[in-house]
């Protein structure tokens, strides 16, 4: 049985961390969240030499062991805990060639750990453009540890890389610098008290809210007064650590670095000009994402239509090839059309996570952070809300865990309580459908009228996350002063690879997430949709052709009568018809209404659950979309999916929470059901207001 390694990815943010992660582990990757915390937790597995297999941990982004946020913090205790099953028995530090000043920073304080640990220099492959030379033996001797120059771009050094970590015992362990030297009397004392432990662990103890071993900051208090109430004298013994290890690190750059001034002048600075001008900045950024939203109406419409049709006909083919039955009729009518109703989006939903990937691998969104900032500060928003709000339109839970990195707890409270308005990609099938439902195919000014619909929508959420942000802003009373920081890392061209697996990763995360939840709902509204109470129910058949005794209907029609009174007269269809006085002023049908209760679970399952209910009891081969376009309103009568109807229902979905999800992050974030439970009835009620409005007025 192979034996198998733990090793910790550690790094600054923009080292290109994730690239040797995606070069280790390949797809063979899961992400979650640490036990009791929504930070989150990214590993995967790696085949070495020597039959050996690394768990690798990608641990959150941090500048140094001297934590400000809940990620860094996770770091710091993981590395102090030998007791934690993801404890490494190497570290691999992660930097970036050209801010290797900063990035050892880090290492150092890492090697103070007395773990062993390889230096990993990333972006190897820019040393000769930007005129960078780096004498690796000389900077292995002075570090004490192995060095790896690695390009991921060009997939070099990482079999160096896990040669090394195979080896990880012949890699010295001893500091490069003792942190020690900066105050000798007082660590010491510290020594004295604690002959047997790790005198920087007891440091980290000292000066951070972390905790090792049966060392805690109450223990040490009991022992000897090392942990002062001179808040101000610790950090300026902090300070002092600081300055004595850039002292290291600038003496031993000096020897086995150079840089030749002249090569590293590039364009990064003119294209930054261009990309945050407080005009073309934003006309850019506007352009681009008219050019995504037109792309994945585009590119997708072909695997759209293709999936749609073979959904249709698998249904078909269970129906008629499965012996006749109840179970047949849940395979047919029920899991095949929930499936179908989630699968079809997966073409826009990678497109939709490709062009975000490019824009975060070329280092273009960290422009877009820093541009937006001007707009957030106005709405009384820290600069930093933008990254939730961004983030956001992947998924709104994520997005509200992003926002434990804003130190302030209102301007954080406020992020927390927008961010929902954000159209993440659960809403994109529902989107999809009802704008190509509703929204004629045409072009307007060469630009495709249902991408342009799909834009707006996403503008609209943003806008109203932003007017939200500010009326906030007024009723909670903000007195405070943050200050916004971003690295903007180097323009690159994205790496396929990563790219690759960035839409993979998260196209399967979101389908297998929404799949679990569509099949059960599926299953759940087909029993509902198919069994009633009753006489009415019971006798469907009779009823209709007592009905129709007078009038001469081919067999096909009068089975769609029975059909269309049955459902209508199911469990299913008492609950909607209970439902339909309150969603009908918004021109909704009961069967709209079941499926927006039931998009509560997830946004997406409106559609699945729709194409659950207009397939019981059907034997014909249609498609959703052609489905929902012959339905028709029974209260005014005409098609049920109007312009009217269905920007009604555009507007209703771009405002509702409509996310069971986001509201259980949110109570946990906030710690309490106060603020998620005013969350859901104030965005509801917004919601149901926009939809009652426009549906008047359009109709």
């Amino acid at each position: 049985m192979a034996k198998q390694l733990n090793v910790a990815l550690i790094g600054n943010p923009n080292t290109g961390k994730t690239s040797v992660f995606n070069q280790l582990t390949g797809l063979n990757q899961q992400v979650g969240n640490y036990p009791g915390i929504t930070v989150e937790k990214k590993e995967g597995i790696c085949k070495l030499p020597k039959n050996i297999k690394a768990h690798i941990l990608d641990l959150p982004g941090t500048y140094s062991l001297n934590a400000s946020s809940l990620d860094e913090n996770v770091v710091i205790e993981l590395l102090l805990n030998k007791n934690d099953k993801d404890y490494p028995d190497v570290a691999v530090v992660v930097s970036d060639v050209e801010n290797l000043k900063r990035n050892l920073l880090l290492f150092t304080q890492i090697k103070d750990l007395e773990i062993p640990t390889i230096l990993v220099i990333n972006m190897a492959d820019r040393m000769e453009r930007k005129g960078i030379s780096i004498d690796v033996p000389a900077l292995e001797k002075q570090l004490k540890t192995r060095v790896v120059l690695v390009s991921a771009r060009k997939n070099t050094g990482i079999n160096e890389l896990k040669e090394h970590i195979v080896n990880y015992r012949h890699i010295s362990t001893e500091p490069c610098l003792h942190a020690s030297s900066m105050d000798p009397e007082y660590f010491n004392r510290l020594r004295n008290a604690f002959p047997n432990q790790s005198l920087y662990k007891l440091w980290l103890v000292i000066t951070q809210d972390v905790n090792f071993g049966n060392v805690n900051r109450n223990s040490l208090g009991n022992r000897e007064d090392f942990v002062t109430k001179d808040v101000a004298a610790l950090k300026k013994m902090q300070q002092k650590e600081t300055i004595l290890r850039y002292q290291f690190i600038n003496s031993v750059l000096k020897q086995t670095m150079t840089v030749d001034a002249n090569a590293a002048k590039g364009l990064r600075a003119g294209m930054d000009r261009i990309l945050t001008h407080k005009v073309w900045g934003y006309l850019i950024f506007f352009a681009i994402l008219l050019l995504i939203f037109q792309a994945i109406y585009d590119w997708s419409s072909y695997p759209m239509d293709f999936i749609d049709a073979s959904f249709a006909s698998l249904s078909e083919f269970a129906n008629s090839t499965l012996p006749a039955g109840p179970f047949t009729n849940l395979i047919s009518e029920g899991i095949i059309p929930g499936l179908g109703g989630i699968v079809i989006f997966i073409p826009q939903i990678a497109f939709l996570f490709l062009f975000i990937s490019i824009l975060e691998e070329s280092g273009y969104m960290s422009r877009v952070v820093f541009l937006m900032d001007r707009i957030m500060r106005r709405f009384g928003l820290s600069g930093k809300s933008v990254v939730p709000l961004v983030s956001g339109t992947a998924c709104a839970i994520p997005a509200v865990m992003a926002s434990r990195n804003i130190e302030d707890w209102k301007e954080r409270l406020i992020t927390i309580l927008v961010v929902p308005f954000t159209t993440c990609s659960a809403r994109l099938p529902v989107y999809l459908i009802i704008i190509a439902l509703v929204i004629p195919e045409r072009s307007f000014m060469g630009f495709n009228l249902q991408g342009l619909t799909l834009m707006l929508l996403y503008m609209l959420g943003f806008g109203m996350a932003i007017f939200s942000a500010w009326v906030l802003h007024k009723i909670i009373n903000i007195k405070s002063k943050s200050y916004f920081v971003v690295e903007m890392p180097n323009y690159k061209v994205p790496m396929l690879k990563n790219v690759g697996i960035n839409v993979v990763e998260k196209t399967k995360a979101f389908v297998l997430g929404a799949g679990k939840i569509i099949l059960a709902i599926s299953i759940i509204l087909w029993v509902l949709a198919s069994y009633g109470p009753g006489d009415d129910f019971s006798n469907a058949r009779e009823i209709v052709e007592a009905k129709y005794s007078d009038t001469y209907l081919p067999e096909a029609e009068i089975n769609e009568l029975v059909a269309s009174y049955k459902l209508q007269h199911s469990y299913i269809g008492n609950i909607g018809k209970a439902i339909e006085p309150a969603v009908a002023p918004l021109g909704y049908d009961w069967k709209i209404g079941i499926a927006i209760v039931s998009s509560f679970a997830a946004r997406e399952v409106f559609v699945g659950t729709l194409a659950t209910i207009y397939s019981v009891g059907s034997d014909e081969e249609e498609t959703i979309k052609s489905r929902m376009a012959s339905e028709t309103n029974h209260i005014l009568g005409g098609p049920l999916f109007t312009l009217a109807s269905g920007v009604s229902l555009l507007l209703f979905y771009a405002f509702a929470m409509q996310c069971m999800s986001t509201l259980a992050i949110v109570k946990r974030e906030t710690n309490t059901w106060k603020w998620p439970v005013l969350q859901l009835i104030t965005m509801t009620v917004i919601a149901y207001i926009a939809a009652l409005f426009a549906f008047q007025l359009l109709k």
